[in-house]
């Protein structure tokens, strides 16, 4: 008989555990009445948030959402065939409803020999604290006032700001758990809270856009909210009067945001799904030199109080720091159990992706990349979809920054930079320490030898 579901606790901020062992009964319901089903293996995800969110533009409230989602998601094997099946209605007879339609599904699948649970012997069985829990009931009276003193901050910091798209501030905390018919329950549990504005600058030759955004585990550990406003000014009107350049071969300087993508990009050609589906570049790399020596990837999934941290990947196998890349070669793929499968290895406990994934290398401040490039090109945007995993190419519309005698010269837009990304990721010159931990890749700007930029036939 599957277990019997206590009622849902009331409060998510003040009594977490309460909310983890409620989920742990559904969980335990639904793993028992797969069984019964005829699952010779079953998982289960459950998730449970709270969310506020205050949005103010011009100095009036544009956007109130409070949010209280619960939902609940389930996978069953059988003769190598997956069922799944999910709802966001927590009351036993629709969880009932769930595994049966699951199971149902998995009837009419087609066998699939690699999938099913991670093996057993992987699962995590420690769960140090991570630092991601802290709750914090702001009300949503303190967030609308944080939103205008975020948005007043930036209209006032120059009389360049000619308008705005509004300041937004968020607040929220959730529990998770996964859980599968090994025996493994793994539960979790974080909070974020995150700040945005975005402004309109205007001059004799136009208008520009720009934004500044925080985004932290603590709510005491947001930028304040005049430097968060300010900032968004200062990018804005660092726009005005942007052109473009001439045409040809020059160095390209990404800025911490565009070379995270950059990051990102060599992370997904090295991913299970495009090498199982042979749609990489970067296929049978194992062993090859992708970075200079200089530069090493290092994944820190354990990082206290990161944006990625957990003690267990998606199929419940145990978390451990790894590099990915050290002196610039490739030493593994990033797989979960079912691509690792597929390609005849093991998982590397990566189902969901990377978690904190660092860059180590002697890093050099911003000025001094600037000096080392001459003249060339500082990318802190690019737009469109050029990038092409299965080729490698590269082409994409981008703004930033021209440089010259090492020094910023004026702002750019409607350009075109274009390259080969294993090439770009080979020819990395240097690496700056001004370096974002706000996201799951923690990398500074990053200086490639050359690129082609179109601009000015």
């Amino acid at each position: 008989m599957s277990a019997v579901i206590a009622q849902a606790p009331q409060s998510l901020l003040d009594n977490p555990d309460a909310e983890a062992a409620w989920l742990s009964d559904i969980a335990q319901r639904v793993l028992d009445r797969a069984r019964a089903g005829g699952a010779a293996q079953a998982e289960v995800s459950l998730s449970s948030s709270l969310s506020r969110e205050a949005g103010v533009r011009l100095g009036d409230i544009e956007t109130l959402e409070e949010a209280r989602d619960r939902g609940v998601r389930v996978t069953v094997y059988r003769d190598h065939c997956s069922g799944s099946a999910s709802t966001g209605d927590l009351r036993e007879a629709t969880i009932d409803e769930c595994v049966d339609r699951a199971l149902a599904i998995a009837k009419h699948t087609q066998a699939d020999k690699a999938a099913g649970l991670a093996d057993a012997e992987l699962m995590a069985s420690e769960f140090p604290d991570l630092g991601l829990w802290h709750p914090r009931d702001v009300p949503m009276a303190d967030l609308i006032e944080r939103a205008k003193a975020i948005e007043e901050a930036g209209r006032g910091a120059d009389a360049r700001i000619a308008n705005s798209e509004g300041a937004s501030v968020n607040s929220e905390a959730a529990v998770g758990l996964y859980a599968n018919s090994h025996g493994f329950f793994g539960i979790s549990r974080g909070t974020r809270y995150s700040q945005s504005c975005v402004l309109i600058a205007r001059d004799e030759a136009g208008m520009q856009r720009d934004y500044d955004w925080d985004s932290q585990r603590d709510f005491r550990a947001l930028a304040d909210p005049g430097v968060t406003g300010a900032e968004a000014a200062r990018r804005t009107v660092r726009r005005l009067g942007a052109r473009r350049v001439p045409t040809g071969p020059v160095p390209v300087l990404f800025a911490p945001e565009v070379a995270r993508g950059l990051v990102g990009h060599l992370v997904s050609a090295v991913s299970g799904g495009a090498l199982f589906r042979r749609s990489s570049f970067l296929l049978d790399s194992v062993g090859e030199q992708l970075l200079p020596t200089w530069a090493s990837l290092v994944e820190q999934p354990r990082l206290r109080g990161g944006a990625a941290s957990s003690n267990y990947d998606g199929d419940g196998v145990a978390t451990r720091e790894s590099a990915l890349i050290a002196d610039g070669k490739l030493l593994r793929y990033v797989l979960s159990a079912y691509s690792a499968r597929r390609l005849g290895l093991q998982t590397t406990a990566n189902a969901g992706g990377v978690r904190n994934l660092k860059l180590e290398a002697a890093t050099r401040p911003f000025d001094e990349l600037l000096a080392e490039m001459g003249t060339g090109l500082v990318v802190t945007e690019v737009m469109g979809q050029g990038v092409n995993l299965v080729t490698g190419d590269y082409s994409r519309g981008a703004a930033g920054f021209w440089v010259e005698n090492g020094q910023i010269a004026w702002p750019v837009e409607e350009i075109t930079i274009a390259g080969q990304l294993r090439d770009m990721l080979g020819n990395l010159v240097a690496a700056g320490n001004d370096i974002d931990l706000r996201r799951n890749v923690h990398v500074g700007s990053l200086l490639v030898e050359k690129m082609m930029v179109a601009g000015e036939s």
